[in-house]
C-alpha cells in the first residue's frame, strides 16, 4: 500500500475516533478518498429502515446515506449508484470491481454526472456490527479511467475495505452505548412507575428534607431518589448548572442505610490532577515536597457512607484510569505508598456535561462511564418547575433575614415579576437575585420595578445577551436540559460542489485535485506560505502539500 493511502486511511481513522455520530462525518471520510486517492464521486447506500417509504416486496431496499457531493434527497438513487451493482453487493456479500461500468452494465448504468468518459466503479459491503454476515450498506467509489491511478483496482478495494471496517467498529461502539443507555432508561422508567403503582392512580405529593417544590418535575425526581436511596447502586446525577446536585446528593446519603455514616463532597473541577489523586487517596508522610504528615483521602474518610464526585465530568483522561481502578475492586494506595487500602463507598457523581458525546470524542473513557452512570436521575431546570420558584423565593429571603437580622418582605408585584422569569441559571441565580433585591431595598418591603430586571441590571440577561450560539458562559444555562444524547444532528457537510463560484476568489473544493495553474496562482498570492494558501482554496496545509506533491511543484524560498 503506497504513503498517500497509508496517509489517507490514518486522517479517516482519526475522523471516525472523535465523531459524534459516525455517519454524520461519512461525507468528510468520502472527500479524503477523494482527496488522497482520486476515489472521486463516492457514495455510501444503506439498508432502509422498515416501512420508510419503501415498496412492499422489495428485495433489499435501500437508501443514500451519504455522498461527496451536494445531492438532491429525492433524486432517484440511479443517480449516484447503480441500482444492479449495489443488489449484486448486498446479495454477495463480497467486493465488486467493473473496470468499464458502461460495458457491463449498460451505458444507462453510468450516473448522468459522469457520463463522457470510462469509468471504474468499485464497491464494497458494509456488514452488521453485530451479525458480520449480514451485509446493512455499500461503499463505493468511481475512477476514471483517464486517472493516472486506473487500473489499481487492487488497492483500491483494499483501502474501501479498510474504511467500511473502520465505520462498522464505529457503529458497533455507538450501538453498545446505545443500549447501554436504554437500559439504564429503562431501569429508570420501571422504578418510577412501581412508584405511580403504589401510590394508585392519584399520584401525591413527594418530599425530602431540604428540597422545597410540589410541581410534577420535582415530585419525579423526589420519587427516584426515594426508590434508588436504598440500594447500593451508583447514581449519576444530571442537569444544567445550579439545580442543586449537592442537595439531591446528600438527599441519596439521608434516605439510605448509609444515613450514619459520613457524607464527603469533592468537587472534581477544582483541583489538577496532581492535588485530585492526593486529595481522593491521600498521601504517606514524605510522599512529596511538602507532605509532612500522613493524609487519608476522601475515599477513608467516606468508608461506610457516601462520596459525591461533583462535575466529575472534568476529571482527565489519565486520572479516569485511577479512578475506574478503585471504582471496580473497592481499593486503592495512597500517594507514596505501597499497602492496599480496601473501602466501602456508595458513589454519587454529578455532572452538567453530556457525557455519551465525551465518550464518542474520546475525551471520557466508556468504562468509567458504564461505571458510574446506573442509574442516571436528571434534574429539571428551574423553568421547567415554575410553580416552586415563589416557595423557592420565599425560603431565600427567609435565610437573608435570618442571617442579617431584617425583617424584609416582597411585594405581590415582585413575586409575580420573579415568577416570570426563565432563570437560565437556575436555583443558584434565583437565591442571587433574591439576596441582591433584599440587599438594595431601601424598606422593609421590596415592589416589583424595584428589582434589577426592571432596572436593565440583570446579571442574567447580560450574560444571556453575551453568549453565542449554543456555547454557555460558565454554566449559564442555553435552554436546554443536559441529557444523554447518543446521536447529535450535525451540520450539513457539503463537499463538491457544481456551483458557480465568484471568479475573484479561488474555488473552495476542500480537495488535492485542484488544477496546477490554480495552485501556483494561490501558492504566488500567498508568497508561498503553504497555510495562506491552503486558507484561500479552502483546503488544508496537509492538502496542499499533497497537491504540491501530486503536481511536482517545487516550493519556492521568498
Amino acid at each position: 500500500m503506497d504513503r498517500l493511502a497509508l496517509d489517507a486511511i490514518y486522517e479517516i481513522a482519526r475522523t471516525f475516533a472523535t465523531a459524534p455520530d459516525p455517519i454524520d462525518v461519512v461525507p468528510d471520510i468520502l472527500n479524503v478518498l477523494s482527496s488522497f486517492l482520486d476515489l472521486r464521486h463516492a457514495v455510501l447506500a444503506l439498508l432502509a429502515e422498515p416501512g420508510a417509504g419503501t415498496v412492499p416486496g422489495t428485495v433489499n431496499p435501500y437508501r443514500i446515506a451519504a455522498t461527496a457531493f451536494v445531492r438532491d434527497d429525492d433524486a432517484p438513487t440511479e443517480d449516484v449508484i447503480p441500482d444492479a451493482v449495489a443488489r449484486i453487493v448486498f446479495r454477495s456479500g463480497v467486493p465488486l470491481v467493473s473496470f468499464d461500468l458502461a460495458e457491463e452494465f449498460g451505458a444507462e448504468a453510468v450516473p448522468a454526472r459522469l457520463q463522457g468518459e470510462g469509468q471504474t466503479i468499485i464497491a464494497v459491503p458494509l456488514r452488521d456490527p453485530e451479525r458480520s454476515h449480514f451485509v446493512l450498506g455499500v461503499l463505493c467509489a468511481y475512477r476514471s479511467h483517464e486517472d493516472a491511478r486506473a487500473g489499481r483496482s487492487d488497492l483500491d478495494v483494499r483501502v474501501l475495505t479498510m474504511v467500511a471496517s473502520l465505520l462498522e467498529q464505529a457503529l458497533r461502539f455507538r450501538q453498545r452505548i446505545a443500549r447501554d443507555r436504554e437500559r439504564a432508561l429503562e431501569d429508570t422508567r420501571r422504578l418510577l412507575q412501581s412508584v405511580s403503582d403504589q401510590n394508585g392512580a392519584r399520584a401525591t405529593p413527594v418530599s425530602l428534607d431540604g428540597i422545597i417544590g410540589d410541581s410534577p418535575a420535582i415530585a419525579g425526581v423526589v420519587a427516584q431518589v426515594k426508590r434508588v436511596a436504598g440500594t447500593n447502586t451508583p447514581v449519576l446525577l444530571r442537569g444544567e448548572s445550579g439545580t442543586g446536585k449537592e442537595l439531591f446528593a446528600r438527599a441519596v446519603h439521608t434516605q439510605s442505610d448509609r444515613s450514619r455514616g459520613p457524607f464527603v463532597r469533592v468537587n472534581c473541577a477544582a483541583l489538577s490532577e496532581t492535588l485530585l489523586e492526593s486529595e481522593l487517596f491521600g498521601h504517606e508522610k514524605g510522599a512529596f515536597t511538602g507532605a509532612n504528615v500522613l493524609k487519608k483521602g476522601r475515599f477513608e474518610l467516606a468508608d461506610g457512607g457516601t462520596l459525591f464526585l461533583d462535575e466529575i465530568g472534568e476529571i482527565s483522561p489519565t486520572f479516569q484510569t485511577k479512578l475506574l481502578r478503585v471504582l471496580q475492586e473497592g481499593e486503592f494506595e495512597r500517594v507514596g505508598g505501597t499497602r492496599t487500602i480496601r473501602v466501602d463507598v456508595r458513589i454519587v457523581a454529578a455532572t452538567n456535561r453530556d457525557l455519551e458525546d465525551a465518550v464518542a470524542r474520546g475525551e471520557f473513557r466508556a468504562d468509567l462511564y458504564f461505571r458510574i452512570c446506573v442509574v442516571p436521575i436528571v434534574l429539571p431546570p428551574l423553568r421547567d418547575r415554575k410553580s416552586d420558584i415563589r416557595p423557592l423565593a420565599q425560603l431565600f429571603l427567609d435565610q437573608f433575614n435570618d442571617t442579617n437580622s431584617t425583617n424584609v418582605r416582597f411585594a405581590p408585584d415582585a413575586f409575580e415579576t420573579i415568577c416570570q422569569c426563565n432563570f437560565p441559571g437556575n436555583v443558584r441565580e434565583l437565591e442571587n437575585c433574591v439576596n441582591r433585591a433584599a440587599a438594595l431595598s431601601d424598606g422593609e418591603i421590596v415592589l416589583g420595578d424595584e428589582l434589577a430586571c426592571q432596572q436593565g441590571a440583570c446579571l442574567s440577561a447580560e450574560l444571556w445577551r453575551l453568549q453565542e450560539g449554543a456555547s454557555p458562559i460558565g454554566g449559564l444555562a442555553v435552554g436546554r436540559v443536559v441529557t444523554p444524547s447518543i446521536r447529535r444532528p450535525a451540520a450539513e457537510r457539503p463537499v463538491e460542489r457544481d456551483l458557480p463560484e465568484p471568479a475573484d476568489s479561488f474555488p473552495r473544493r476542500k480537495t488535492a485535485n485542484t488544477a496546477r495553474e490554480e495552485l501556483i496562482a494561490a501558492m504566488e498570492e500567498a508568497g508561498w506560505v503553504q497555510a495562506k494558501a491552503a486558507r484561500l482554496l479552502g483546503m488544508t496545509p496537509r492538502q496542499v502539500a499533497y497537491a504540491l506533491q501530486k503536481h511536482g511543484i517545487e516550493v519556492r524560498k521568498i
